[in-house]
């Protein structure tokens, strides 16, 4: 768990501090208070561009020095990134006070989040779903982002080859192809482990107060006893034309389906899709702390507003049962009257965050 996080010119915040003292740390204020922007804090103690996808510059706060810093400490370990004026589109990380990466990160701590834009997840692009399994898997497979990185380098270099396909290179190509088909085969691989596992521990869960999805990982490779490289090999040509890679990992899909109704969550109701959601969230978080030892941090923006009292209450429970740290937002500090046991802070803006009385 975060047992102390500390802010500097990040977005609207100048300087903050914040030091839970329970499992719950709940974020109210009205809206453009910062209250979000504090969970994009946290979610950037993770490899990646944090909950918004972000770049690195806007989120230095306006009229600052154009650098901004966020510390925590995790298990007496202190993780800190940040950019500084000099190089504000680059990204630094130090653990225990010594220069690191940003995919080391997850060795210490596992984040996920769930924000109101992601309700329209299962309507989004397939890249957009893709980011959302990445994130699962990360939890489980620390180094899926190392692969990530890796697979896309190699594809943007090949796809600048392929822009003038007849002075490329061939053996470079196929040096690179080899790359892709090296991460392409880990990045498919945990998927692949994350999909099974959920859908076990989902099986596992109650139907009701929340529905309960069957989720997979959808792709149109075709020949499948073809490597990826092998494939990449034969569509050189194809890929050229296009301008792009068609064959790969990065045109993966998310299905999940509402086992209830036997109804793609597509076609389901705005309700039932963040039900489905949730219920994968909440599955994914205890398969984490059971295979980890340690349960992820769960950032949750407004995700009380549109619940009744009694799922509410439900849904404070089965968060309670992960036995993880849980960071949430809200308006309405009575939204989460039932709620016993809370670090309770009220997010001003231009006033900082204090106790919430």
């Amino acid at each position: 768990m975060i047992g102390r996080l500390t802010l500097s010119d990040f977005r609207n915040h100048a300087d903050a501090l914040i030091l839970p003292d329970h499992s719950f740390i709940l974020l109210t204020g009205e809206n453009g208070a910062g209250k979000t922007n504090i969970l994009e804090a946290v979610s950037m103690l993770a490899p990646g561009r944090g909950l918004r996808g972000a770049a690195l510059r806007a989120m230095a706060r306006q009229d600052g020095p154009g650098s901004f810093g966020i510390a925590a400490e995790v298990d007496g370990v202190v993780l800190g990134t940040g950019v500084s004026p000099a190089a504000p589109d680059r990204r630094q990380v130090r653990i225990g006070g010594v220069t690191s990466s940003a995919n080391a990160l997850a060795d210490h701590l596992s984040i996920v989040w769930l924000t109101p834009a992601m309700d329209r997840l299962f309507l989004d692009s397939p890249g957009g779903r893709r980011r959302f399994v990445d994130r699962l898997t990360l939890a489980l497979h620390p180094g899926h982002a190392g692969h990530s990185a890796r697979y896309e380098a190699a594809m943007r270099q090949r796809n600048r080859l392929l822009a003038d396909i007849r002075r490329a290179d061939p053996a470079w190509l196929s040096a690179l192809e080899a790359q892709m088909d090296e991460h392409g085969a880990a990045l498919a691989g945990a998927r692949a482990d994350l999909i099974v596992r959920l859908n076990d521990a989902l099986a596992d869960q109650p139907d009701e107060p929340f529905a309960r999805p069957m989720i997979a990982m959808a792709s149109d490779e075709g020949d499948s006893d073809l490597s990826l490289a092998a494939r990449l090999v034969r569509e050189r040509r194809r890929d050229a034309a296009a301008g792009r890679t068609l064959s790969g990992p990065h045109r993966h899909d998310l299905s999940v389906t509402h086992i209830a109704k036997d109804q793609a969550a597509a076609l389901c109701s705005t309700g039932e899709q963040k039900a489905l959601l949730l219920s994968i969230l909440l599955a994914h978080a205890a398969l984490v702390a059971a295979d980890r030892g340690q349960p992820p941090v769960l950032l949750l923006d407004e995700v009380a507003a549109h619940l009744d009292p009694v799922r509410r209450a439900a849904l404070f429970n089965r968060l309670r049962e992960t036995g993880g740290q849980v960071w949430m937002t809200g308006t309405e500090s009575s939204l989460f009257n039932e709620l016993n046991g809370a670090t309770r802070l009220e997010v001003a803006s231009g006033d900082g965050v204090r106790s919430a009385t």
